[in-house]
């Protein structure tokens, strides 16, 4: 019995792989290319998100990449991922939001009907509320295997979701301008997009448990301070040279940058559970690229926070989500998160006009009235008692692309 299961096993791993690999780029870059910053626009967007895979039978995670792969095939912004119960879609180089929305809603109107046709439900929240991840199957990619084999039990947890912007830059020492910038925005953006309460079937007392799951690893987290591109460079080849990485994706910091995309990449934030919520924070993210494009003198007349000071204040949005209150200088001088996003949002109405953002802003306030994803959840299961009806009004959301807040 043993021995056919398996065989039954090797069979899907084979089967997994031809389909996979079809869609993956194994050839190595050299050394050069990959620090090699290639601009590629400025302040330009691409947004990746990250979608889980749930058996509608079951409402649990389901090993079904393969077969959704198989049948997205003309569907090239459906991308494989670290395990077999997540696809990635990603959208081109965009300019504005407008097109990220357009961009996105074309994959999904195509891709939802062939994941229903497939008994396979589709959520983005930041983790399943109930999934065991030891249940999980991995990729079989040599790369995975060779995170698997680095960092064992660390690599296995990190069945999560998240939201990936991309801001491109003129040059590496832009990017790394824009990186110190946007990390005084990082608790921000994790409170807005927070939407994993619930972990492996239990309340964690948290706004946001998915930086939990990988946070243990060096090169995972809090980016290291750097003050241009020639630093940066230097860490990285620190890095290659003492083991700690092999390439550029092993830094999975909440801020990366990307230089074959000529990009910043900024990754702290939740899998948003809505449409509204990527297209809203997404918005904020622009809005505030461009207002630093305007005031690059803004970083010489503020203090870079120390690591103390930024790890406190993640922690705060981990833990309480939009009800945090911020740490603002070395002093312990202290501001309500919300107060300090509608002063923002109030910065921005400019930028909003220009960019024809007001809706999205608008919906980013709301957020702040109504609830996100980890509170809405919350009074769901209260409500209820019930992870599947939790799984349930995930799906739910996902698939009307607004937040549920009645």
């Amino acid at each position: 019995m043993k021995q056919n299961a398996s065989l039954a096993h090797s069979s899907l791993i084979s089967r997994i792989w031809q389909s996979v690999a079809s869609r993956l780029s194994l050839a190595p870059r050299s050394k050069k290319d990959e620090i090699e910053f290639q601009s590629n626009g400025v302040l330009t967007l691409g947004v990746e998100i990250e979608l889980q895979l749930i058996e509608k039978a079951t409402l649990n995670l389901a090993p079904r990449a393969d077969e959704l792969l198989k049948a997205t095939q003309h569907l090239k912004k459906v991308k494989p991922e670290f395990y077999l119960s997540t696809v990635e879609v990603n959208t081109d180089k965009c300019i504005t939001v407008l097109d990220i929305e357009q961009d996105l809603q074309s994959t999904l109107t195509e891709l939802n009907p062939l994941a229903e046709k497939l008994g396979v439900a589709l959520s983005t929240t930041g983790v399943h509320p109930f999934a065991k991840y030891s249940d999980c199957i991995i990729s079989p990619t040599e790369r995975y295997q060779e995170l698997i084999d680095r960092n064992q039990w660390l690599t296995r947890r990190m069945t999560v979701y998240g939201l990936h912007v991309h801001l491109g830059m003129a040059s590496g020492d832009d990017c790394i301008r824009y990186n110190n910038f946007f990390m005084y925005f990082t608790p921000h953006l994790l409170a807005l997009s927070a939407s994993s309460p619930f972990w492996q079937g239990a309340d964690t007392g948290l706004s946001s448990c998915r930086p939990t799951t990988y946070e243990a690893l060096p090169t995972a987290g809090q980016p290291y301070h750097v003050r241009n591109w020639k630093e940066f460079e230097n860490l990285y080849e620190s890095l290659k040279k003492c083991g700690s990485i092999n390439t550029m994706k092993d830094l999975w910091w909440d801020l990366r940058p990307s230089p074959g995309y000529g990009t910043l990449e900024i990754r702290v934030c939740d899998g948003c559970a809505t449409l509204y919520e990527t297209l809203a924070i997404t918005a904020f993210i622009h809005a505030l690229a461009n207002w630093f494009a305007d005031r690059g003198s803004w970083l010489e007349s503020v203090n870079y926070p120390p690591r103390w000071l930024s790890r406190e204040n993640k922690w705060r949005v981990i833990r309480y989500g939009l009800d945090a209150e911020l740490v603002m200088n070395t002093n312990g001088k202290t501001k309500r998160l919300r107060d300090d996003i509608e002063e923002w949002v109030e910065k921005l109405n400019p930028y909003a006009e220009k960019l024809g953002y007001q809706i999205y802003l608008s919906n980013l306030l709301a957020l702040l009235e109504k609830g996100v994803s980890s509170e809405r959840q919350r009074r769901v299961f209260q409500k209820t008692g019930s992870l599947e009806a939790l799984v349930q009004f995930n799906i739910k959301e996902f698939s009307t692309q607004k937040p549920e807040w009645d």
